[in-house]
């Protein structure tokens, strides 16, 4: 069911050409421990529906907002499916939300029913809901007090119509993770979701496809590549059950294709590297008899046998690491975009892949760089706006342009490099600007090291603040401390003597979401981990020593 932009179709009549065509076809599957329960597009569909009679008899205003906050797995979906059957708009949440950030989301957003699912620590968040709020759960691991999904869809008959919606309807508004502030409610149009996925399909040689998912499809790349994917090309999804049981749900699931974001791919090479050391697995692969079969096997140890194409996204990933995934038979095709354009800006196609770029421009988008250096993009994906807040509405186009935000350069072929954020330039005590980006990156890119923010304000030469890696935490310190020297010492002569790193500051304290520092889908934030060091910086940077371990 692959439409073309002459010919959109919203994700309702996608999915409805496959209830049709193939009903007895797997669509979704959930591991549930030593179980595993499978839905064919006729039983979600029958879901939904059952579902969406039910929404529609609460007689709701027509467009209603209707939250959705669960970890990923099947009824997330027929959650989604259901409340655009029955008229209504979804407002998804991260399952990770602190609980202020839930109530303002669910209160700014005017949700009228919230759908509740998996989630790892509900009782903490439970507060974050307001107490006159109807809210359903979901059938695993049901919330006592709540309505149950299986109790509701039992005794409603389906809806027989097949609503279609139009594509200039309000389909969704996400709530940004934000790296200051609130988030903001980001309002997309049916149009959005369709042409994005349209757009993609129609240079990306995509078949029917096994999706794993696993990052949260409350945000907009894995709601644009998992759920609008499989629907689109009436393909399955396989859902991870926890973290502990991660890597055997995806051996399970062996996806053809493949999101993560750079932490997760450096977490894979990681696991590799544990097994066997660089240095060994480097000699290995360079004799032929045996380089194919050890490929293979490590490709497997990763669930990701059948996986065709790897893609990433959200963080800048490291040459290096690109590098050495093709090495081992994975390519990992990078791609760039932002909810506010439903992640549909630019897209690295098979065999194109250039370093240091997130690829071309995608179908019918328009891009271009304005006179700050600022990347702007035009498409039929743009946002409506934020939701209630027009003023940052307005900020946020230049004419039609929608305002990205980073700073980047194209070259003579369209390539797309991003150079650094317009709003993260620091200013040093000797007045000087840095932009910390192309810095992190360069020192992102040792395994030693898995998260790094680059601070500067009020000292005279900027310093890193870095957590180190898993691996890394295992190693005598002389020996990480001597590694991080000699990286700062390659680094440093790259770059102008303004931006020169003048110490390295290994942190104790984990940079997580539970502290603040890290958004929901794993940027960090600058101006926290400013405030959390900010005392500290002049003593660091008089420091006598280049590597500084944080006691």
């Amino acid at each position: 069911m692959i439409s073309t932009f002459e010919n959109l179709k919203t994700p309702l009549e996608a999915f409805y050409h496959w209830e049709s065509s193939k009903p007895g076809a797997i669509f979704l599957r959930q591991p549930l421990g030593s179980e595993l329960e499978e839905y064919t597009w006729k039983e979600v569909g029958n879901q939904a529906r059952r579902m969406a009679a039910h929404l529609r008899d609460l007689d709701l205003p027509p467009g209603s907002h209707i939250a959705l906050f669960s970890k990923n797995c099947p009824h997330w979906i027929m959650a989604d499916l259901a409340i655009w059957m029955a008229g209504h708009v979804t407002v998804p949440l991260y399952p990770t939300l602190h609980p202020d950030t839930i109530r303002y989301t669910l209160t700014h957003g005017d949700c009228r029913l919230c759908f509740v699912g998996r989630l790892d620590r509900f009782e903490s968040m439970r507060e974050g809901i307001p107490e006159d709020l109807p809210c359903v759960s979901f059938p695993y691991e049901p919330v006592t007090g709540y309505e149950n999904w299986d109790d509701i869809v039992t005794r409603n008959d389906p809806i027989e119509d097949s609503p279609p919606r139009d594509l200039d309807e309000i389909a969704t508004i996400i709530y940004t993770s934000g790296t200051t502030g609130n988030p903001k409610g980001v309002v997309h149009k049916f149009m959005a979701l369709s042409f994005a996925v349209t757009g993609v399909l129609s240079v990306f040689p995509v078949r029917e496809e096994r999706f794993f998912s696993y990052l949260p499809l409350s945000h907009v790349a894995e709601r644009g590549m998992v759920e609008m994917g499989a629907i689109f090309t009436g393909s399955v999804v396989t859902f991870a059950d926890s973290l502990d049981t991660f890597a055997d749900n995806l051996r399970d699931g062996a996806p053809s294709l493949f999101l993560g974001v750079p932490r997760i791919w450096t977490k894979f090479q990681e696991k590799i590297l544990e097994q066997v050391p660089p240095q060994r697995l480097d000699l290995m692969l360079r004799l032929p008899v045996i380089a194919g079969f050890l490929k293979s096997r490590m490709r497997a140890a990763l669930g990701l046998q059948n996986c065709r194409y790897g893609f990433s996204g959200a963080a800048p990933i490291p040459r290096e690491l690109l590098d050495w995934f093709a090495g081992i038979g994975i390519e990992i095709l990078e791609a760039y975009g932002m909810t506010e354009n439903f992640a549909y800006s630019h897209f690295t196609l098979p065999g194109r892949r250039r370093p240091g770029s997130v690829g071309q421009a995608v179908p019918r988008a328009d891009v271009r760089i304005s006179d700050e250096g600022e990347i702007q993009v035009r498409s039929a994906c743009n946002m409506v706006g934020y939701y209630k807040e027009p003023e940052k509405t307005a900020e946020a186009f230049d004419g039609a342009y929608l305002r990205t935000g980073d700073q980047g350069e194209i070259d003579e072929e369209g390539y797309l490099r991003i150079t650094g954020r317009v709003k993260d330039l620091f200013k040093t005590a000797k007045g000087k600007y840095v932009a910390p980006s192309p810095i992190e990156l360069k020192i992102e890119k040792d395994p030693m090291v898995e998260q790094v923010c680059l601070v500067g304000v009020g000292i005279p030469q900027p310093l890193v603040l870095v957590q180190l890696s898993e691996s890394a935490r295992k190693l005598p310190r002389a020996e990480v401390t001597t590694t991080l020297e000699n990286l700062v010492r390659e680094v440093n002569p790259g770059l102008d003597h303004h931006e020169r790193i003048s110490h390295v500051v290994i942190c104790a304290e984990p940079w997580t979401m539970d502290n603040k520092v890290l958004t929901p889908t794993l940027k960090i934030k600058r101006n926290v981990v400013e405030q959390m060091y900010s005392d500290r910086l002049a003593a660091w940077s008089e420091a006598g020593d280049p590597v500084i371990w944080e006691n």
